[in-house]
């Protein structure tokens, strides 16, 4: 029986994992379910899974958590400490999906125990791609991808040498702002750009996809996965997100990765690595699909994309403090004190301001340092937030 773990149990991918889970009784034994505020859900998933513990980030949540738990043999525990303690707990597979540099620590702390890490949190590699994978590296631990776009180019790859790979190419649905016209954008509100013309995704993510932070993220991401120059990395706008990604070679073929954009193609492939399932996912009919349409991604509509080339070209603490200018950013666009089209701009300052002071930026890269500039990059758009955009 296969020790699993799932970081992020609430949220849709962790959600996704469990029903896939659910789908083999006898085959997991669950070991750790993580979660946030929905203390009902992650009580219901645990009970049912018979986990050995199961944690909510929030201290002040631990007695509901406790509560729902009473007389179960589920353990009940809450805060930071404890994620990255049900982390290390031993187990074969730990799915990675926290939102947000949270999920770094416990994401760590499982690769530091072995075990294979199913990676659904882009931030984990944006903010600490070396430390990573090194870590990694040193542990005997496999990194599995659970981004859609980074499982295509994992499969497309399909055991081709990098040294063959030319470029490849992140596909983006656009998002729900993709056939606005630009001038209308400043007014866009978060319950528009909550709504996601594909996939069925949290808030935050879907807003990110509307922003394009979240390709932004993932474009970081490759080049840290799977070991890329900036200028390999290419986004393509591709409405119809049945192709998730493509690998082009050096002798100018291309290899494509085309799925139904449902998530528990890129987990199920991650939980079964090396070998492939049955998965309950839709096949494509690609007669009655008819077409397939593509579009540049243009800068100006989504100046994320052209923050991230600056990122990756500038390194070291780089990553981290996008990642954290961004949450800050989009949190105060939910919460109705910034436009959306001013997301990029704070996040943009932010990274004037902290490059210009090189000992942040090129600090030594080690976890203590990639905190301090989460917490220095949070608060340096805060008060670019206080002063008027």
């Amino acid at each position: 029986m296969r020790r699993v773990s799932i970081l992020g149990a609430t949220g849709s991918i962790g959600q996704n994992t469990i029903d896939l889970i659910d789908r083999a009784p006898g085959a997991y034994d669950v070991v750790a379910l993580t979660g946030g505020r929905n203390i009902a859900q992650l009580a219901r998933d645990a009970i049912r899974l018979k986990a050995d513990v199961a944690v909510t980030a929030h201290n002040e949540c631990l007695d509901d958590l406790r509560d729902a738990l009473l007389g179960t043999g589920v353990e009940a525990a809450a805060g930071q400490g404890a994620l990255v303690e049900a982390a290390s707990r031993p187990a074969d597979w730990v799915m990675s999906a926290i939102v947000g540099a949270a999920g770094l620590p416990p994401g760590l702390a499982a690769i530091q125990q072995g075990a294979t890490l199913a990676l659904a949190n882009k931030e984990t590699l944006v903010a600490a791609g070396p430390l990573v994978m090194r870590s990694a590296y040193q542990s005997g631990s496999t990194v599995l991808p659970v981004d859609s776009e980074h499982s295509a180019v994992f499969q497309a790859l399909g055991g081709e040498a990098m040294t063959s790979v030319e470029r490849v190419i992140l596909t983006a649905s656009g998002g729900a702002f993709r056939d606005w016209p630009i001038e209308k954008l400043h007014s866009a509100t978060p319950e528009q750009a909550s709504t996601h013309p594909n996939w069925d995704m949290g808030q935050r993510i879907t807003i990110d996809s509307a922003s394009m932070f979240n390709k932004a993220l993932e474009v970081i991401e490759a080049k840290e996965f799977f070991a890329l120059r900036p200028d390999q990395i290419e986004v393509l706008i591709h409405p119809e997100s049945m192709i998730h990604a493509i690998v082009g070679h050096v002798d100018g073929g291309m290899m494509a990765h085309l799925g139904a954009p449902d998530m528990r193609h890129a987990i199920g492939y991650a939980l079964h690595w090396p070998d492939r399932a049955h998965l309950p996912v839709e096949r494509l009919d690609l007669a009655k699909l008819g077409q397939l349409t593509f579009r540049a991604a243009d800068t100006t509509r989504y100046p994320a994309l052209a923050l991230a080339t600056r990122v990756m070209e500038r390194g070291g603490m780089a990553g981290a403090a996008f990642n954290a200018a961004k949450e800050r950013a989009l949190d105060a666009f939910i919460g109705g004190h910034i436009k959306f089209t001013e997301m990029a701009e704070v996040v943009a300052r932010v990274l004037d301001v902290l490059e210009a002071d090189l000992g942040h930026i090129e600090a030594v890269f080690d976890l203590d340092n990639i905190l301090k500039m989460d917490h220095l990059a949070r608060e340096e758009a805060d008060r670019v937030m206080a002063r008027a955009l």
